[in-house]
C-alpha cells in the first residue's frame, strides 16, 4: 500500500522546471531539481559515515576536528554536547560556515540533532524521523562543499555523564 502511494505521489507531482531568469518564471535563486539531485548523490556518503557513539567521541577527539550543533541558539543555549559549535541550518551560507568552520574543506565535522537523544525533553524534543535535522545538515554541508561530514547514529540519554552534555 505505502508503495502504491509513494507512486501515486510521484505521478501527482509536476516536474520542477529549469530555473529561468525572467520574473515571471521560477525563481533562479531556487534549485528543486538540484536539491533532489544532491540529496540522491549524497545518500550513499552520509550511510558509510554514521557513527555509533564511542567511535564519534572518538573521532571527535582527533585533532581539528569540529562537532557541529545545527539547532537554533536558544537551544544549542540550553544544552549541547561539550566542546560543539552552534551554527543554526538556518544560518547556513558559504561565509557562515566558512568562519565556523574554517577554510579547510577536509574538515572532519561531526553533527547531531535532537533525534540523537531519548529524554525527547527540551532542549530536544523529538523531531518527525524523516525532518530530522541531521539529514538536512549533512545534505548542506557536503552542498557546500564540507565532504567530511559524520553523524551521530545512535540514540542516547543526554543525562548519561559519558555524552558530555553541557547545560545552559
Amino acid at each position: 500500500m505505502l508503495l502504491l502511494t509513494a507512486l501515486a505521489l510521484t505521478m501527482a507531482v509536476p516536474n520542477d522546471p529549469a530555473p529561468k531568469t525572467s520574473l515571471r518564471g521560477t525563481n533562479p535563486q531556487i534549485d528543486y531539481a538540484g536539491f533532489a539531485t544532491l540529496t540522491r548523490d549524497v545518500r550513499a556518503l552520509r550511510a558509510r559515515r554514521l557513527l555509533g557513539f564511542d567511535a564519534f567521541r572518538a573521532k571527535a577527539a582527533e585533532k581539528g576536528a569540529l562537532i557541529l550543533d545545527a539547532r537554533s541558539a536558544d537551544k544549542f543555549a540550553a544544552g549541547h554536547i561539550a566542546g560543539a559549535v552552534n551554527l543554526p541550518l538556518t544560518d547556513f551560507t558559504a561565509e557562515a560556515l566558512a568562519e565556523v568552520i574554517g577554510r579547510n574543506r577536509g574538515r572532519a565535522i561531526l553533527i547531531y540533532c535532537n533525534n540523537n537523544f531519548s529524554n525527547h525533553r527540551a532542549p530536544v524534543p523529538l523531531k518527525s524521523a524523516p525532518l530530522a535535522l541531521n539529514i538536512q545538515t549533512f545534505i548542506n554541508l557536503v552542498g557546500y562543499g564540507y565532504a567530511n561530514v559524520w553523524e551521530l547514529r545512535d540514540v542516547v540519554d543526554f543525562d548519561d555523564p559519558k555524552v558530555g552534555w553541557v547545560k545552559g
